[in-house]
């Protein structure tokens, strides 16, 4: 008797991550059909618990705890269902570790994305969003806004295994035909959604400053570590574009649908345009938290630069997408998620 398979699916591998999460939230309420493949190495079931809620869905999310590096696993979840397309997340993402864990992040990053391209093959699912990263650029001194065509070049294993998956889903997209694959390079995701119950959830002391500060607010960290105050820059503090996680999540969301448009291979930033220096962070989520983040000044770390700011015209012209958000809106549910959530999602 043969199989039923339901009607077309969205495959969201990390989809229980940070902006995996958030991501599958904004697929469910515009009404896609979303399945999700985690090894929860770095997340929990809890989000889409919560997505549930949020979107108003009456059956849950289906979860397939499987790990990329088994292929035969991920076989199974594409027999269970008909895919129209996938967005690919999971990944190992610290910098720090992936300096000193190398050959773990080639070998979970780059056998994870290959099993995937190779699983997709096989069932004729040759529709692809990649979730990259602004790491694939070459540091400019200058602090020039990148360009999808600026140079590329990675200071990290982490940015070099994102470089590298693009690589491999570029050549795959270019050797065979009927392959459409967006490449989304974001910029420094934060925030949280509006309704305080979904945000970032770090296993560890975080690694990024956004999540670290929240946490310095609630006290559960002592002072927030300024590394350097001599950049080039406005207050001497190092500039970055930061971007709401749901800016982040209606990007894909906008990328789903370009890949109906048949162009191939294509590539994205995804951010504001514009950026703020850590003092201003600073300054804006405590106005934010109504309350004085502590912090230390401490020397440059090896590797940062000045400003990192993304030029966000082609994707405002080809995949209709702007930032909408606020720097204060990005400040305010951050410390939302946090107060209602002091422990992530384990309560």
């Amino acid at each position: 008797m043969p199989v039923s398979i339901p009607p077309s699916h969205i495959l969201v591998t990390g989809g229980t991550g940070f902006i995996g999460s958030h991501t599958v939230l904004e697929l469910a309420r515009q009404g896609y059909n979303v399945v999700v493949v985690d090894n929860l190495s770095n997340s929990c079931e809890e989000p889409l618990r919560r997505i549930e809620k949020l979107a108003g869905l009456k059956d849950r999310i289906p979860l397939f705890k499987v790990d990329l590096a088994d292929k035969d696993g991920l076989r199974e979840v594409f027999r269970q269902y008909s895919f129209s397309s996938v967005i690919h997340f999971a990944a190992l993402k610290s910098v720090g570790e992936s300096a000193g864990k190398p050959l773990m992040y080639y070998r979970n990053n780059i056998t994870g994305t290959l099993n995937l391209l190779d699983v997709m093959a096989e069932f004729g699912v040759k529709n692809i969003v990649f979730s990259s990263s602004a790491t694939v650029y070459k540091a400019d001194p200058e602090g020039k806004p990148f360009c999808e065509d600026s140079e590329l070049g990675c200071t990290n294993p982490y940015g070099r295994t994102k470089l590298f998956m693009e690589s491999i889903i570029q050549d795959v997209a270019n050797a065979e035909q009927g392959w459409n694959a967006i490449m989304l390079r974001y910029f420094n995701p934060t925030g949280a959604h509006e309704s305080g119950t979904m945000g970032e959830d770090p296993m560890q002391i975080p690694n990024n400053l956004m999540p670290y500060m929240s946490q310095v607010a609630i006290g559960k960290l002592e002072k927030l570590h300024v590394f350097g105050t001599d950049y080039n820059t406005r207050d001497g503090t190092g500039l970055r574009d930061y971007i709401h996680v749901m800016d982040v999540a209606e990007a894909h969301v906008a990328a789903l649908k370009r890949l109906r448009a048949n162009q191939g291979y294509e590539v994205f930033n995804i951010g504001s345009g514009s950026g703020q220096t850590v003092l201003e962070m600073i300054n804006a989520m405590s106005a934010a938290c109504g309350k004085k983040i502590p912090y230390s000044e401490d020397p440059r770390r090896s590797g940062d630069n000045d400003a990192v700011i993304c030029n966000p015209t082609k994707a405002a012209e080809m995949l209709g997408f702007r930032v909408t958000r606020s720097l204060e809106q990005i400040c305010a549910d951050l410390w939302r998620w946090q107060t209602v959530n002091p422990n992530g999602y384990e309560q």
